[in-house]
């Protein structure tokens, strides 16, 4: 893919998780642009605990089918239940082509599984898109 598009798609992920701060903690800050046609069509962050992750709102947000559709998302997929659903196996749900992730989450729970999940639904993942901008920012807030 074109990877100056994927880095502009992700910095703006990663300007949009700013916006989780300070709700959604104890939650790390996470932003997820989805994007269909090189044109981004919904937004999302992190939202209060118990509230929708960055994935979720910005799935809420686009109410349409994500079969065309990349996901550029600052932290990988949760591959859990906890108070929200799994947000991997969401995206795998429905179809999404392919998912943008800058780092891998440390959190035991996940931890690579979020990936797995997507992987084994044929979604084409690619890690690694501005790890190091995300990194600086998003570090401090993981666990592990």
């Amino acid at each position: 893919m074109d990877l100056i598009n994927d880095e502009q798609f992700m910095l703006r992920a990663l300007a949009l998780s700013k916006l989780a701060l300070p709700n959604c903690r104890p939650n790390p800050p996470v932003g997820c642009v989805l994007v269909k046609n090189n044109q981004i069509v919904s937004e999302g962050f992190t939202q209060a605990p118990g509230q929708h992750h960055a994935e979720a709102q910005a799935v809420a947000s686009y109410g349409h089918t994500l079969e065309d559709v990349t996901a550029y998302v600052t932290l990988e997929p949760c591959s859990f239940v906890g108070r929200t659903p799994s947000c991997a196996h969401t995206l795998a749900g429905l179809n999404i082509k392919r998912v943008v992730v800058a780092t891998l989450d440390p959190d035991p729970r996940n931890s690579g599984k979020g990936i797995t999940v997507l992987t084994d639904a044929g979604i084409d993942v690619e890690i690694g898109v501005c790890q190091r901008e995300v990194s600086e920012f998003i570090s401090p807030y993981l666990l592990g």
